[in-house]
């Protein structure tokens, strides 16, 4: 739930207080362990219609599964699938208005447990086996929780919040340090040590920092939407930032036209090349000191939502939202951006998680 968001604090009070309808079936069962890797794909699916979905492509294979999550555990996955990450031999998929956070087991997909209660998750980041953090949207507050658990433990209240406007969203690390971008009707990056769970420092960027990424040289980069046209919180023309995490401080600003929408703001698995989406695909060395004249791959006539790079080959995969009604296409790209295989997945294509042997 990225662009959709702007209209939907008028109903903020329904999804706090919504809950979700588990439809029940048969459980189907799954093993993947023998694929070296495998790509997670979270379909947002419809608001409030609780059609979030999880699909698993084997590249190998060139094979997709779909609906994965309902498949092995009978039970739908919820309303809004946000993002996931793994951890060891999990995968934790934040469901953002199910207010939920399922475990699951990354080859057979089945549930091995749930963190509830959240009100928004978006993001979850792991500080060690047992301590975990867990951003939210419409909450000015981080959640701390026990991973081995499942359970929450405290909180992090972010200044300059309320619980109306309140978003935090992507998070790295770098030493004791946790970066973290706050992005709806916001403007900051926020500095939190890990060991006392205090925010040390802010820094202001620009309007609505969408994406935040570390690079190879251990630069923060964070891309700025620059809000919409009548937005109370005003609207500029979008940036590309990079930022030096040790005196937190910009580098290096890099502006973008006004009315430009970028998003999804990704690195390849050698840290040394940029992604986003811009209508077109971009691609940029981080050592490049102005922005690229011509796209990586051009905009094709529809929705490009989502943004991956194999951390292991560098094909970069491309979500396709198409109408926001009817699944969504992902397309794989070569480094060189050779069209290699597209494959159907669900409704809203928005995030990308790699599974490695």
């Amino acid at each position: 739930m990225k662009r959709l968001t702007r209209g939907l604090f008028l109903i903020v009070p329904l999804l706090l207080v919504g809950c979700m309808e588990w439809d029940y079936g048969l459980e189907e069962d799954f093993d993947t362990s023998a694929s070296p890797e495998g790509l997670f794909v979270c379909n947002e699916g419809n608001f409030q219609y609780g059609n979030a979905t999880l699909s698993y492509y084997d590249p190998a294979a060139c094979r997709v599964e779909n609906e994965v999550f309902y498949r092995a555990n009978a039970m739908k996955l919820g309303d809004v699938a946000q993002s996931m990450t793994i951890r060891d031999s999990l995968g934790w998929v934040c469901v953002n208005n199910s207010h939920v956070v399922f475990a699951i087991n990354l080859n057979s997909f089945r549930e091995v447990g749930r963190i509830t209660n959240l009100t928004s998750p978006r993001y979850i980041h792991f500080i060690s086996d047992d301590k975990a953090y867990i951003t939210q949207l419409w909450d000015n507050r981080i959640f701390i929780v026990n991973p081995q658990r499942f359970e929450i433990t405290g909180y992090i209240e972010c200044p300059g919040m309320t619980m109306e406007n309140g978003s935090t969203e992507q998070m790295v690390q770098l030493g004791k340090y946790l970066y973290v971008n706050c992005w709806s009707y916001q403007n900051r990056i926020l500095k939190i040590d890990t060991t006392t769970d205090a925010i040390v420092d802010e820094l202001t960027v620009g309007i609505q920092p969408t994406s935040l990424v570390l690079d190879c040289n251990n630069k923060l980069r964070t891309i700025t939407d620059g809000g919409y046209e009548d937005s109370p919180y005003g609207h500029e023309a979008p940036a590309l930032y990079r930022i030096d995490p040790v005196e937190f401080k910009i580098e290096k600003q890099f502006n973008l036209a006004f009315g430009d929408t970028p998003s999804e703001l990704q690195l390849n698995g050698t840290g040394d090349m940029l992604y986003w989406l811009n209508d077109d695909v971009w691609a940029m060395p981080i050592d490049a000191e102005r922005l690229p004249l011509r796209p990586f791959l051009p905009y094709n006539g529809t929705l490009y939502y989502g943004l991956t790079v194999n951390p292991h080959n560098g094909e970069v995969y491309v979500a396709d939202a198409i109408d926001y009604v009817q699944q969504g296409k992902i397309y794989r790209y070569s480094p060189q951006g050779e069209l290699l295989d597209d494959f159907y997945v669900g409704i809203i294509p928005g995030a990308f998680c790699w599974k490695q042997n």
